[in-house]
């Protein structure tokens, strides 16, 4: 079972797929979203996002942003 990910900037988009996990750093600390994880919709800080997907992990450094989740689907707006 997948989450779909979208990460966006104002810029472009950053990286739009499926993913097992992704885990975000929150502004009261850092949480991570599997699947069947309740909606949820939270700020992010300067940090690290790291997710996985087809098996591999990776990371985008960001400055702050936004995250919503809703009905398997995650979308984050964020700066770099």
């Amino acid at each position: 079972m997948n989450l779909h990910l979208s990460i966006v900037s104002p810029e472009r988009e950053l990286f739009d797929g499926e993913v097992t996990s992704v885990t975000f750093p929150g502004t009261i600390g850092l949480f991570t979203i599997l699947p069947q994880h309740a909606p949820i919709v939270s700020s992010l800080i300067k940090g690290e996002i790291l997710y996985i997907s087809d098996g591999k992990e990776s990371t985008l450094n960001i400055q702050d942003g936004f995250v919503e989740l809703s009905n398997g689907i995650v979308s984050a707006c964020v700066s770099l």
